[in-house]
């Protein structure tokens, strides 16, 4: 590990004016720390932000908000996830083991980086490590990598698992950063790699994660997270889907669905979601909505595999929601 400088703000703006001075936020710490060590990522600066007050879970109206601290385990565990936001307890318990889910934060979940091998080899050409050197996923071991947002440069899959239950929920997050605070959907935190795979989220330098909000609805009650993988145990996702539906009359009135393991980043289906809406929850139904899940992919040769395994995914999860009373 090369020497870094590490400190301990004491304050968001004492952390903020060090993040915009390039330091790099540290919480948890479960995958920079790793990077770090694989001499992946070189910060040279740390800040400490565990003392700042962005824990906790709390209810406003209808909505969970969740702070960027609150640690997997608390969040997954905590009552009124499980009342009011199942799909997300769920997804938290799919995403990690327990000792990494009783440290990992929120906020540093949702910027977690990719665990494409090729990206942690340093003797592998990596667009994401080293702009303009190449993919070598693209000609390589590439059976786990995306299908969906792929481009030249990169088919590096986003690994986080609650980030799909996330954006299939619609939520939001708030932070703050040397221009102030501003909210946007969690989708949005997420870019495509295009012609810059370095680049992977559009926060700001310096700003930090406060919070996320889960919008509460009929449908967030009735709602289920499946994830496919090569072991039961700790593992990322080959397939992921989260579903939530609203039905009324034995009739579709409103679905989300986002899917894991197959996008550059978590992918929602919004095609699927249109195919579903007005009509009676049956396989037929649900297996025509699911191949609309595909439309666009672009497998590489090893992977043409998770085109099927995309498409069984969301109609398992949908009967699996169907099911629910």
């Amino acid at each position: 590990m090369l020497p870094f400088s590490y400190e301990k703000a004491r304050s968001e703006q004492e952390a903020i004016a060090a993040a915009a001075a390039g330091a790099r936020y540290i919480a948890g710490g479960t995958t920079l720390i790793d990077l770090m060590r694989e001499e992946v990522e070189r910060p040279e600066r740390l800040v400490d932000i565990n003392a700042l007050p962005l824990g906790g879970i709390r209810i406003e109206g209808s909505d969970l908000v969740i702070g960027a601290l609150a640690r997997m385990t608390e969040v997954a565990a905590h009552p009124d996830t499980l009342r009011l936001q199942p799909l997300v307890a769920e997804s938290l318990i799919e995403g990690a083991s327990p000792q990494l889910r009783n440290v990992a934060s929120i906020g540093g979940n949702l910027l977690q980086r990719v665990r494409c091998p090729y990206f942690r080899m340093l003797d592998a050409p990596c667009n994401k490590r080293e702009p303009g050197s190449g993919c070598s996923a693209i000609d390589g071991l590439n059976g786990g990598h995306a299908i969906l947002g792929v481009s030249g440069h990169c088919i590096a899959t986003h690994p986080s698992d609650v980030a799909v239950a996330l954006i299939a929920l619609d939520a939001t997050m708030s932070v703050r950063g040397p221009e102030g605070e501003r909210t946007f959907p969690v989708e949005d935190l997420f870019l495509l790699p295009g012609d810059t795979p370095h680049l992977e989220h559009t926060l700001e330098p310096g700003e930090l994660i406060l919070d996320v909000r889960v919008p509460g609805g009929p449908h967030s009650r009735r709602a289920r997270y499946l994830k496919v993988r090569d072991r039961e145990s700790y593992e990322f996702a080959l397939v992921s889907a989260a579903v939530a539906m609203e039905t009324e009359g034995g009739v579709i009135r409103s679905v989300r669905i986002a899917c894991g393991g197959v996008g550059t980043r978590p992918w929602r289906m919004r095609a699927s979601e249109a195919e579903l809406i007005g009509k009676e929850p049956s396989r037929p139904v649900f297996e025509a909505a699911a191949r609309l899940a595909a439309e666009g992919a672009r497998p590489a040769a090893g992977n043409h595999y998770k085109v099927e395994l995309l498409q069984r995914t969301i109609v398992r999860t949908l009967e699996m929601v169907g099911e629910l009373a």
